[in-house]
């Protein structure tokens, strides 16, 4: 099981980053039907949406990406300690 956890690792590093991926596309004028920019929405939305929704109106800030980004954090620490313990 110890094969599993770099694994892991590399898989919620990769979803991080295409997160704060679409937090930098965000600040930048870059069409959203530009083939990468689709392709981070479609990756990124199912989990940036229910969070979006969820969340009291802020503004103009959107706070889904961080609270999504500390999500990510706790639950591979849960999965990789639950991978550990077998």
């Amino acid at each position: 099981m110890t094969g599993l956890v770099p694994l892991v690792n590399l898989l919620f590093t990769l979803y991080t980053f295409l997160i704060f991926g679409r937090v930098i596309l965000s600040w930048m004028r870059i069409s959203p039907y530009h083939p990468v920019a689709e392709w981070i929405y479609r990756l990124t939305e199912p989990v940036l949406g229910p969070i979006r929704n969820m969340m009291p109106p802020s503004g103009m800030y959107d706070w889904s990406p961080m609270i999504a980004m500390f999500g990510l954090m706790i639950v591979r620490q849960f999965v990789v300690m639950l991978l550990l313990s077998f």
